[in-house]
């Protein structure tokens, strides 16, 4: 059973979402902090207001006489805040307190007003904030707007909740940029450097004092890894020279000191084989710039076979079509066919006719084409198939012996990721060794 993929969240996300996480904790804590602390003020100060409205109502109905008390009812109860009504025996009420903050309110009006006020959320079914007070005896009615009179809304607190959230949000995200903008660099600049751009530097003026030794130690890192690829070209340059040059003089003598043909001829072959190898050693250490463009891959097929033309030793068969192009590097991309035609005409020989032969093929996936190089030769151990791009190691043993310097596939591997592609080798199973190069679709 395949073991479910793990989505990986780049360092920016993370970060965001553990800084979001925490300002929303803290502004959930802030928005039930404010509502614990306003709570009791506010129910309190409801309490007081409508205390003091029933005592400027009874003041004013005390000072007037019989007949001013009913105009002043009267005109009390027109406006549209208060009204006020004379208390009934039939009248019908229910208690005002249902939760604490009614609760808070209606205590408070008994210590202000007296222990046998009455508080009712409806008389008569009609909603509001009831008042019951007496007056010589005679007892009325107050109502108060009652939306006057309650907690901070939920409408309120959503609002500058999500005010709160949305700020929240946005400083996240900006925070995460500015922690993650140092890193974005280092590694982009890394990127450029296994590209084998050398020239990367980063800010070494930088405020943080971490980040500014790490640029600082990052730049020395580039300026090293430059000289050491300047000192390497020019100790391959030197190489090439100096290694030819006796080659082309034991070349020249063999041709005209040694009297015997098969002596000549195998002193001829093994000065090849030492040239071969110079090459293999130059290509494997090549310095890795390449240039991607839309490459025709027959064309460039059929012109690595083309060099391939001794059919006693090798027989190579293409079935890539001629529409199929793919992002490489036309040069490049020759010195990989190169190199695996190379290999299979070295250790893909069959064992009855001792000739390789090769199939060229392809296939598409998605966004790649996957050009499939297949010999019928002994095949290779699968437990040394992880070694073969090895530089130096040879998986000969399970076939044809030959010479070489190992590195053919080595230098394959490297010319592929060098082309943002990958190499996959695996044996047939019908019999024969296989060679997968992906590389990307060209639009």
């Amino acid at each position: 059973m395949t073991p479910p993929k793990q989505v990986a969240l780049s360092l920016f996300w993370r970060t965001f979402f553990l800084l979001a996480l925490l300002l929303s904790c803290g502004v959930f804590a802030w928005v039930q902090t404010l509502r614990a602390l306003e709570f009791e003020p506010r129910a309190v100060q409801s309490a007081q207001q409508i205390a003091s409205l029933v005592v400027l109502t009874r003041s004013a109905l005390r000072a007037s006489d019989a007949i001013n008390r009913v105009s002043l009812i009267k005109g009390i109860s027109n406006t549209d805040s208060v009204k006020l009504r004379p208390r009934e025996p039939a009248d019908k009420w229910e208690p005002y307190e249902v939760d604490r903050f009614t609760r808070v309110i209606a205590q408070e009006l008994r210590a202000q007003l007296g222990p046998d006020t009455v508080v009712a959320s409806s008389m008569n079914r009609a909603p509001g904030l009831w008042v019951g007070f007496s007056i010589d005896g005679d007892p009325y009615w107050l109502q108060s707007d009652p939306t006057r009179v309650g907690p901070m809304s939920w409408s309120t607190i959503s609002l500058w909740g999500s005010i709160a959230l949305l700020a929240t949000v946005i400083g996240s995200a900006m925070v995460a940029s500015l922690i993650n903008k140092p890193l974005k660099e280092l590694s982009f600049a890394a990127s450029r450097i296994r590209e084998g751009e050398f020239d990367s530097r980063l800010d070494e003026n930088t405020m943080t004092s971490e980040i500014r030794q790490v640029n600082m130690g990052f730049n020395r890192m580039a300026r090293e890894l430059a000289k050491v690829e300047q000192d390497r070209a020019v100790m391959l340059a030197g190489i090439s020279h100096d290694l030819r040059t006796p080659l082309a003089r034991l070349r020249l003598e063999a041709e005209m000191s040694v009297h015997d043909e098969e002596a000549k001829s195998n002193m001829a072959l093994d000065i090849d084989q030492l040239d071969a190898i110079i090459d293999k050693f130059l290509d494997y250490a090549r310095p890795g710039e390449t240039k991607l463009m839309p490459v025709h891959l027959s064309s460039v097929v059929d012109r690595e076979m083309a060099a391939f033309r001794d059919t006693s030793q090798i027989r190579i068969t293409s079935r890539v079509a001629i529409d199929t192009k793919v992002m490489a590097d036309d040069i490049e991309l020759g010195r990989v066919l190169q190199n695996l035609f190379e290999n299979a005409r070295r250790y893909g020989r069959s064992v009855d006719t001792g000739i390789a032969r090769v199939l060229v093929s392809y296939s598409r996936a998605g966004p790649w084409v996957i050009l499939s190089v297949r010999d019928y030769g002994a095949g290779v151990d699968p437990k040394k198939l992880a070694q073969l791009t090895t530089p130096f190691f040879r998986g000969d043993a399970a076939r044809t012996a030959a010479t070489g310097a190992g590195l053919g596939l080595a230098i394959v591997d490297k010319a592929l990721q060098r082309m943002g592609g990958s190499l996959e080798l695996v044996n047939a199973p019908e019999g024969g060794f296989m060679a997968h190069v992906r590389l990307k679709k060209a639009p």
